[in-house]
């Protein structure tokens, strides 16, 4: 992984990847950044080492502000503006796909295309005065990076809407209740408390964790019938490996497991 001046990536420990935005003053996205961060991506995904990724920010004041609005008002077509919204979705839907969890370590202000990369992450922790939204609309645009889907699949169609015909602004509390992020902390802890999530992750078998994100995350099953399906068909894949086998011996042995993530 190769780090620049707009984005920083560093191994926190042997197992978690943490990726820095690092933009000032309001760490805006630009095309270049995602770019830069899709680049990067595969290469975490398919790391042996790498069991947990955590997005975060150099700023405590804002995690992504947002597209680089110098940037899209340079678009003058629809086919531009296509274009553009369907590079960001490729490489932003890599994150939800991903066969490691991603963690978004939000602090400050989460907006826009910030909002719409933090929602592709699996897990969201929050410091007490982070704020989200989707302020597309006051601009006469609309979400275009998977936010519209996304957001309203996690709350429901009508606060969606709310949220995006508004663009209002919402606070950390709010997104909890909400169900948007996982867990709200003081502010200024929330990476203390990504990297403790994450090390409590990369405690597991590699195999189960894997196993456990391309289940849920596998977009091509619609019916519940197909995702069952996928469900058994993942669980018993597993039974065979060295750690379902030393994880179920050391439960009935009353010790912790030896995982060696094969």
């Amino acid at each position: 992984m190769i780090s620049s001046e707009l984005l920083t990536f560093s191994m926190a420990d042997d197992h978690t990847a943490v990726v820095t935005f690092n933009r000032p003053p309001a760490n805006a996205l630009s095309m270049d950044d995602l770019n830069e961060l899709g680049e990067n991506l595969t290469k975490m995904d398919s790391s042996d080492s790498v069991k947990v990724v955590i997005l975060t920010s150099a700023s405590s004041q804002f995690f992504v502000s947002g597209a680089d609005i110098k940037e899209l008002a340079g678009i003058k077509t629809k086919e531009e503006g296509r274009k553009f919204s369907e590079k960001g979705q490729d490489i932003i839907n890599q994150i939800e796909s991903a066969k490691k969890p991603f963690i978004a370590c939000v602090e400050g202000v989460c907006l826009g295309g910030g909002f719409e990369l933090a929602l592709a992450c699996h897990l969201r922790i929050a410091g007490a005065e982070a704020r989200f939204g989707l302020p597309e609309i006051n601009l006469g645009l609309m979400p275009g990076f998977g936010g519209s889907y996304r957001f309203a699949k996690l709350v429901g169609t009508g606060r969606a809407m709310e949220v995006m015909l508004t663009g209002k602004q919402f606070t950390a509390i709010e997104a909890k209740e909400m169900g948007v992020v996982n867990r709200v902390v003081q502010k200024g802890k929330a990476l203390e408390t990504s990297l403790n999530l994450a090390e409590q992750i990369q405690s597991k078998s590699a195999l189960s964790i894997a196993a456990i994100m391309t289940t849920v995350n596998d977009p091509e099953c619609i019916s519940m019938e197909e995702k069952l399906k996928k469900e058994a068909k993942a669980f018993g894949s597993l039974f065979p490996t060295h750690d379902a086998q030393e994880g179920m011996k050391a439960f009935l042995e009353k010790r912790l497991p030896e995982f060696k993530d094969k």
